[in-house]
């Protein structure tokens, strides 16, 4: 794939978003948002060495949200032809008068806009030939497999190369946009004998091809992970410490962010109603939104409604001090947008400085969690159910492996109950923390 191969040119797409906003305008509209977009990408799978799948990607597409007071439509198209844009808008616009008006619909306020917007460095492209990502997917599959000559076999390993640019407008005059890229690499091993079959994975992302983790590495890791969870044995019904390694610890951040998030919020469908000022973790935790790192995964000016973005503390010793909203749930609450349309950015937990191998003696006896099954988490209430997979700890060390049980608790419960947060943070996705060590939840074996 080469470096320039966007086949529309920035100026040009912020001209095809003008001229949307124009025809919206000429319609009656009272105001209208449009995002037009081009993607560029390519992914590789190879399994036991073979070449199983190239895919080639290239998309396009514009989406148009119109106001006819407080009615709104949208529509969104893939042509990107003047003709088909007139269509996109106009149905964009007879749809908006057929709808229900609500009292909260409508852009953000114009004092929110983003300006003087930074480059946050999102774009990184490298040249890479396809023969060049088949050795990639290749080399970390070989990996694996030498890891340990119990790997015997493979779900294949994966690598993919994307390239992003979009360009986002509204009736405020607002009108910006920037490209993006994003590198990832990931294999499956399976390990075992006969019966005693075990599966694992380990993948990375980056924006910069350069600073992806080495496929021997992601390979490797794969491999060991397979291969350790080999002789797997059952535990009894116990309440006991469990410590949530990194891989799996970021979904503990997902469930505070669904519960501090606007449409939860508006809905009171959440067990964090009102938190505001209120300690929910001990002391010791901070939890910050950071939008403005460099080459950040989830790094952005903006938010997806042109709203500027912010540094900002969400939970300070222990106490929440944000939330996250949109200007329409803002609206609805009765406050200012957060500049989190779309979600969080680059959220972080910080650590309290105990390497994995702390967090294991502190935990002392107890389980430690590197894979999550199923969802059974309430949101209203925090109650917390799930199927997982891991190791049995004695004495701070890893005894044996342990799967097929669920571990439970009620999520408020267990963030007051976090008793430290490692130093292993992973940075492949926008949630960042190291591994968690909770005091006490019920696990259930067999």
């Amino acid at each position: 794939m080469a470096k320039n191969d966007f086949s529309i040119h920035k100026n040009d797409l912020e001209t095809i978003a003008c001229q949307a906003l124009d025809h919206a305008k000429s319609l009656g509209t009272s105001a209208a948002t449009v995002e037009v977009s081009e993607g560029v990408g390519q992914s590789v799978t190879v399994r036991r060495g073979e070449t199983e799948s190239i895919e080639y990607s290239r998309d396009k597409g514009l989406s148009i949200t119109v106001y006819h007071g407080k009615k709104l439509g949208n529509s969104s198209t893939s042509d990107l032809s003047a003709d088909a844009i007139v269509k996109a808008v106009e149905a964009a616009s007879t749809i908006a008068q057929f709808t229900q008006e609500d009292e909260f619909s409508g852009l953000p306020d114009k004092s929110l806009m983003a300006q003087n917007i930074k480059d946050l460095d999102l774009f990184r492209p490298t040249d890479l030939a396809i023969n060049e990502a088949l050795d990639l997917a290749r080399s970390c599959e070989e990996a694996a497999f030498s890891a340990d000559s119990r790997v015997e076999n493979s779900e294949g390993a994966s690598f993919s190369s994307n390239r992003y640019q979009f360009v986002l407008a509204n009736s405020h005059g607002f009108c910006a946009g920037y490209p993006t890229s994003q590198y990832s690499l990931s294999c499956a091993a399976i390990a075992g004998r006969k019966d005693d079959m075990q599966r694992d994975h380990w993948w990375a992302v980056s924006r910069d091809f350069t600073t992806l983790d080495k496929s021997e590495m992601v390979g490797k890791m794969a491999g060991s992970r397979a291969v350790s969870r080999l002789g797997s044995k059952k535990i009894a019904t116990q309440k006991v410490p469990v410590l949530y390694e990194a891989g799996v610890a970021s979904s503990l951040l997902g469930h505070f962010v669904s519960a501090i998030s606007g449409g939860s919020l508006y809905r009171k469908q959440s067990f964090l109603l009102n938190c505001i000022g209120k300690k929910i973790f001990p002391d010791f935790i901070n939890i910050s939104d950071r939008p403005f790192i460099p080459g950040g995964i989830a790094s952005s000016p903006f938010d997806q409604e042109g709203v500027r973005t912010q540094e900002r503390h969400i939970v300070s010793e222990g106490v929440v001090s944000g939330y996250f909203l949109s200007s329409y749930s803002a609206k609805k609450l009765g406050v200012q947008s957060t500049g989190n349309a779309g979600g969080n950015h680059n959220l972080i937990m910080a650590s309290t400085n105990d390497d994995f191998n702390d967090l294991l003696r502190k935990m002392g006896t107890g389980f430690l969690v590197t894979e999550m099954l199923g969802m059974g988490v309430n949101g209203l209430t925090g109650d917390y159910s799930r199927g997982a997979a891991g190791f049995w700890v004695e004495d701070g060390e890893i005894a044996y492996p342990v799967d097929e049980v669920t571990i439970a608790g009620n999520l408020r419960e267990m963030f007051s109950g976090i008793v430290a947060v490692g130093s292993d943070i992973l940075t492949r996705t926008s949630r960042q923390c190291g591994s968690i060590l909770v005091d006490k939840m019920t696990v259930a074996g067999n």
